[in-house]
């Protein structure tokens, strides 16, 4: 009796069984991949923020300033345009002294969503909106197709005095919602950009939508525009979906620009009187 040829029911049904087990296992770390790439794509685009920043500062200066001095030789300093610290306390050299090195200052949020910096005046309409990524040329969102953050201490984006080497920023980085040890990450710093990370949770997505917000407070703290505390710490994925864990939940990443970079990059021989 010849015995019929090829595979029985029970023969393909494992077959399957065993392909969709190796598939499943591919696919986790392929789609950990993915992630990973966006997450990379997404810091480099929040670098090439921060060099835009810096770089608009470079080219918007306001001008120098002026030190005033009465017929007694002492700093007048309520018709000087530096500040009192930038100028000598007393000069022999006539009534008034020009400070070289013009000052500089840095671009306002945007707040409508077209991609260009709002003010009205010399001031910004708000210290943080969304990323100009139009004004300075940079991509318009980050790897997960939402708008990044920008936060700037209000005095270093006046276009008409521009901030000075002794102002200081007011923004600050902690570990956790509330800076329950201090500006533990950052402190005084003048701006910085956000994205809202893989969840995007309290992001704004190009198509102009906002999306919920997010449930635990480190990454309520990133949605709050009134304060200036914001948090950047490890990455935290909930293990379930029970409330405990989705209280812990972090993926924003964030950058900023410290105090003394700034300064030094737009005012490296001690300009910005």
């Amino acid at each position: 009796m010849t015995r019929p040829q090829g595979f029985t029911l029970i023969e393909l049904a494992i077959v399957l069984v065993i392909v969709t087990i190796l598939i499943g296992g591919l696919a986790v770390p392929l789609s950990a991949q993915i992630q990973a790439r966006r997450i990379a794509e997404t810091n480099k685009t929040l670098e090439e923020a921060r060099e835009a920043i810096i770089g608009f500062a470079l080219s918007h200066p306001v001008g120098s300033c002026i030190c005033s001095y009465g017929a007694d030789k002492l700093l007048d300093t309520a018709t000087s345009t530096c500040p009192a610290v930038s100028c000598p306390q007393t000069d022999t050299g006539g009534i008034t002294l020009t400070l070289a090195g013009p000052r500089h200052y840095l671009p306002c949020p945007d707040t409508d969503g077209d991609g260009r910096e709002n003010r009205t005046g010399v001031t910004c309409d708000h210290p943080t909106g969304l990323f100009p990524w139009v004004d300075l040329g940079v991509a318009s969102q980050d790897a997960w197709g939402n708008h990044l953050l920008y936060a700037v201490t209000p005095i270093f984006a006046n276009s008409a005095t521009g901030f000075s080497s002794a102002d200081p920023g007011i923004l600050k980085v902690c570990s956790a919602a509330g800076c329950p040890t201090g500006s533990d990450v950052a402190d005084k710093v003048p701006a910085l950009v956000l994205s809202y990370g893989p969840n995007g949770w309290g992001a704004r997505n190009i198509s102009g939508s906002t999306l919920h917000d997010p449930i635990s407070n480190n990454e309520l703290e990133n949605t709050n525009a009134d304060d200036n505390t914001f948090v950047s710490r490890p990455p935290y994925k909930p293990a379930d979906g029970s409330a405990a864990e989705r209280a812990k939940e972090f993926d924003d990443l964030v950058v900023w620009i410290p105090d003394g970079l700034l300064k030094s990059r737009v005012c490296p021989s001690g300009g910005c009187p």
